[in-house]
């Protein structure tokens, strides 16, 4: 007796038919997102570990308007809703984005891996922050921010990899074949 005979999965669409976008652009880039995350989580810490050291006696004035002044955000982005119990929130929404970024159709390329890992890596290091920083139990403390610019609401590392990064996620999206 014969075995009947297992049809393989096509690689080319039918006539007629284009292939999905998924197919034409590769596999998910992950391990850039990871490694530019994992890149970004490790100078936020080290900054945000210098700061605490370097800043505890005050400011320093470094070029203009552009000083280091050690301060904890409670809050959410911009220090807004301080006080109000929104930052922890915000961080486990910040973790699912990074989820959906990761495994989204922009981490095919690398200009959105890149993206995707700059908003993940920023997310995990003011993440740390708040569950590891805290005398109020985990995910209340507070996010370190020392880049002070004097006209704009003092930030850290993390909190321009994730201004830089979605950026970069609206340039990607742009640029993604529809």
């Amino acid at each position: 007796m014969t075995e009947p005979a297992v049809e393989q999965p096509r690689e080319t669409p039918p006539p007629g038919r284009a292939a999905p976008p998924e197919a034409s652009v590769g596999p998910r880039k992950l391990r850039l997102v990871a490694s530019v995350a994992l890149s970004v989580l490790v100078v936020d810490q080290l900054t945000k570990h210098w700061a605490l050291n370097a800043l505890a006696d005050g400011p320093v004035d470094v070029i203009g308007s552009l000083r280091f002044y050690l301060r904890f955000n409670t809050g959410t982005a911009f220090s807004m809703g301080s006080g109000k119990g929104l930052g922890p929130w915000i961080s486990v929404l910040a973790i699912g984005v990074v989820v959906g970024l990761s495994l989204g159709f922009t981490s095919r390329f690398r200009l959105g891996a890149a993206a995707a890992g700059l908003i993940a890596g920023g997310a995990f290091g003011n993440l740390a922050d708040r569950a590891f920083r805290g005398d109020d139990g985990f995910l209340n403390g507070a996010v370190v921010d020392f880049v002070d610019l004097q006209w704009w609401p003092t930030f850290n590392v993390a909190d321009a990899a994730i201004c830089i990064g979605a950026a970069l996620l609206v340039l990607a999206s742009l640029r993604a074949p529809s």
